[in-house]
C-alpha cells in the first residue's frame, strides 16, 4: 500500500473517531456529570494506551520530564475536556465541531510569534472570515442571546492549541508521538481523579448503553484516534496532508448528530459554519 493511501485511511478514521466524540459526549452528559465524563473517559483511554505502550515497548519518561507531561496533560486533556463538555451542554454537535476545527489555525497563529512562522495575507484574510463566522454563530438569534457555550468551546480550542504547541517541546526532548500522548493522557487523568468518586457513583446507576458510550469515547475518540493521528503524521510528506482531514470533522459530526440525536442545524449554524469552513480552506491554500 502506498504511503499516501495509508495517510488517507489513517486520517479519515482519525477524524471519524474524533467526530464521534461530539454526539456521544452529549449522550454521556445526559446521565453523567460533565467532570465524571472527563475522568472516566481519560481512565479508559489511559488503560488502553498503557496496554498498547507495553506491546510497543515504549520508553519510560525521564524523572525530570514528568512535570512537563503534567503540563501537557493539564492543557490537552484536563482543561480541554472540562471546557469541551461544558460548552457541549448548550451547543449542537455541528456548532461545537466547527469551533474546535479552528484549533489548527490558532496553532499556526501562535507559531508565528513563537517560532517566526510566516502567515501570508490570504491566511490573515481567512482568519478574519472565521472570526466573523464565529460572531454569526454567537449572535444569530439576536445581540442579547449570546451563547456562552461558544465561549467555553473556544476556551477548549485555545487550551488544545497550547497542547499542540507544547508538543514541540516534548518532541525536542526525544519523545515519540505515541509516548507523548500516552504520558500526557496519564498525567491528565491523574489531575482529573478528584472527580472520580462522583463518576463511580454515577456508574452504578448507568445503563449498558451509557457505559458503552463511555467506552467508545475512551477507546476510539481518545485512544485509537490519537495513535492513528500520530502514525499518519509520521509517514506523511507534509503535515497539511493530514491536518486537511480536520475539515471533514464538522460534516461527520453533523451527520452523526442527526443520526443519534436528531439534531437539525439552524440557519445561523449553516451560515456561520460555512464561513468558518471557507476560512479553514483558504488558510490551507495560503500555506
Amino acid at each position: 500500500m502506498k504511503a499516501k493511501t495509508k495517510v488517507n485511511i489513517l486520517g479519515f478514521f482519525t477524524v471519524l473517531f474524533w467526530a464521534m466524540a461530539f454526539p456521544f459526549s452529549k449522550i454521556a452528559i445526559s446521565h453523567f456529570h460533565i467532570n465524571s465524563v472527563a475522568v472516566l473517559r481519560c481512565i479508559i483511554a489511559s488503560l488502553f494506551l498503557c496496554l498498547l505502550g507495553i506491546c510497543q515497548k515504549i520508553t519510560i519518561p525521564k524523572k525530570q520530564d514528568i512535570p512537563k507531561f503534567f503540563i501537557s496533560g493539564l492543557f490537552g486533556f484536563f482543561l480541554y475536556l472540562v471546557f469541551f463538555n461544558i460548552g457541549l451542554q448548550s451547543l449542537t454537535s455541528a456548532t461545537s465541531s466547527i469551533i474546535i476545527a479552528t484549533t489548527p489555525i490558532m496553532t499556526s497563529v501562535v507559531s508565528t510569534f513563537l517560532y517566526n512562522e510566516k502567515i501570508k495575507l490570504l491566511g490573515w484574510i481567512s482568519i478574519l472570515i472565521e472570526f466573523v463566522g464565529i460572531i454569526v454563530l454567537s449572535l444569530w438569534q439576536g445581540t442579547l442571546s449570546f451563547n456562552f457555550g461558544i465561549v467555553w468551546t473556544l476556551c477548549a480550542a485555545i487550551v488544545f492549541c497550547i497542547y499542540n504547541i507544547y508538543q514541540r517541546k516534548l518532541s525536542s526532548l526525544g519523545y515519540q508521538p505515541n509516548e507523548i500522548v500516552t504520558y500526557s493522557m496519564i498525567c491528565g487523568t491523574i489531575l482529573l481523579l478528584f472527580f472520580l468518586p462522583k463518576g463511580i457513583t454515577e456508574l452504578t446507576t448507568a445503563s449498558f448503553s451509557q457505559i458503552g458510550v463511555l467506552l467508545l469515547l475512551g477507546i476510539f475518540s481518545s485512544g485509537i484516534a490519537y495513535v492513528l493521528w500520530g502514525k499518519a503524521l509520521s509517514i506523511a510528506e507534509k503535515t497539511s496532508d493530514v491536518t486537511n482531514f480536520m475539515f471533514v470533522t464538522p460534516l461527520l459530526s453533523t451527520i452523526l448528530g442527526f443520526l443519534f440525536l436528531k439534531e437539525i442545524p439552524s440557519m445561523g449554524t449553516l451560515i456561520g459554519g460555512v464561513m468558518i469552513l471557507i476560512g479553514l480552506v483558504l488558510f490551507q491554500l495560503a500555506k
